[in-house]
């Protein structure tokens, strides 16, 4: 007995310390994945110069990156149900890469729409397989926290890599700039392969996992409120989301008038906030799980008070003019709802069984695409149609702002995963009479 008891430590601290550093791995992934929208933003000018196009045709190139995200996702996505998430997140980053590659030279307005065209459909079910990774190496109480820190590195990716690649940027050209995102991500790739091995389905994470999960059809899922409160809240987030990548540096340097580089370290700190927000959310909601909370209220409630928040201040911001209260709102409304998707993810893991978990979160992240899709357009329909652009990002951002705030209410007292898990156990029982 004490012969097994002295082999099962170690194999559970080996378990515990592979648990961890896959989820180190993660958030790197999330970061490069994040930093590759940045750039583009980041460069929106030169861009914009370089390319000699309008603003309306800058937000054509932001929404094609999301075109085939949705296909990306929900078929990507469905594939970790065949092939280990190990190689298949492998093929996604070296995909990343050879998008990059085409932009390290001069390119035309076609190129580089194929190029974001073809990067949206790899990155379609990245968040969603990330996620699924990380939570099939940790119980059900405890998913949280790593999952909040694979959000984390999502948020990540534009602070770290804002300094360095605006630098490269103003020193050489944003060219390069896609050239070292490149390199960084052929590096990745080699360390997953050699460390990124797929969970072993016998470890204390796939036990729980499968022991308080409920196995029920596709269709039972989809209709639960848990569900249905999630996508509308990941679908409002990334509307927020998306206007971040792809229209903040260009607000706060066309708009506000800002310089590039005072633009490059203004546009980090949503970011930073974003990510401490997501290890802090992810821990505030395993505590309160831990103390009892029901799931509706460490899930939803949380996730859903801080989507509504980010919407409250996005319409704040709108009225205040640039200085010190403008950037703490601005702050706050491209970083809460960013916090919120670990615990999104997290309350659908809750109630998925780990075989279909891949597959329903690639669906969720195909939903909240289409924000990204609709997201860049809008803004530049009102920034290009405005007889003063200040005053048409302003009623843009106002808009999502309000839309957000009302939308997010609705959401969150719909999603109840206590009660969707008693409901799926008893069809169960109902089915086995």
């Amino acid at each position: 007995m004490t012969q097994m008891m002295s082999k099962a430590a170690p194999s559970t601290a080996a378990a515990k310390t592979g648990a961890w550093s896959v989820t180190v791995l993660l958030a790197l992934f999330m970061l490069l994945n994040y930093a590759d929208k940045a750039v583009l933003g980041f460069a929106a000018q030169d861009i914009l110069k370089d390319l000699g196009i309008t603003a309306q045709q800058f937000g054509v190139i932001q929404s094609a990156f999301f075109w085939l995200f949705f296909a990306g996702a929900i078929l990507l996505g469905a594939l970790s149900t065949k092939i280990g998430l190990r190689w298949l997140l492998a093929i996604l980053m070296i995909i990343w890469v050879a998008t990059m590659v085409p932009l390290v030279g001069p390119v035309s307005f076609t190129v580089l729409m194929l190029c974001r065209l073809t990067l949206g459909f790899a990155e379609g079910p990245a968040y969603a397989l990330a996620n699924h990774a990380v939570h099939s190496r940790f119980p059900a109480e405890k998913r949280a926290l790593p999952a909040g820190i694979v959000s984390a590195g999502a948020s990540l990716g534009p602070v770290v890599m804002a300094p360095i690649l605006t630098w490269v940027i103003v020193t050489w050209s944003w060219h390069a700039a896609f050239g070292v995102l490149a390199v960084a991500g052929a590096i990745w790739a080699v360390l997953w392969l050699v460390f990124g091995k797929d969970a072993p389905t016998s470890s204390a994470a796939s036990q729980a996992a499968e022991s308080d999960a409920i196995d029920v059809p596709y269709p039972v899922l989809i209709k639960s409120g848990t569900l249905i409160g999630v996508a509308l809240l990941m679908f409002l987030g990334y509307w927020s989301t998306t206007l971040k990548v792809a229209w903040l540096p260009l607000y706060l340097s066309d708009g506000l008038g800002y310089s590039t580089l005072a633009t490059g370290r203004l546009v980090m700190i949503p970011y930073a906030v974003a990510a401490i927000g997501s290890i802090s959310a992810g821990a505030l909601s395993n505590r309160l799980l831990a103390k009892g909370v029901s799931r509706r209220v460490a899930r939803g409630y949380l996730m859903g008070a801080l989507v509504a928040s980010s919407g409250v201040a996005m319409y704040g911001f709108t009225l205040v003019g640039p200085g010190v209260l403008q950037m703490v709102l601005i702050t706050l409304a491209f970083s809460l709802n960013t916090a919120s998707y670990a615990v999104a993810f997290t309350a659908v893991a809750d109630v998925l069984h780990p075989r279909k978990r891949g597959a329903v979160m690639g669906g969720l992240v195909a939903v909240s695409s289409i924000a990204g899709v609709i997201s860049p357009l809008v803004l530049g329909y009102f920034v290009g149609n405005a007889a003063d652009k200040l005053a048409g990002y302003g009623q843009g951002f106002a808009l999502v702002g309000v839309l957000i705030a009302v939308g997010s209410v609705f959401a969150t007292f719909v999603i109840n995963p206590d009660r969707d898990l008693a409901k799926f156990r008893a069809r169960v029982q109902e089915s086995a009479r």
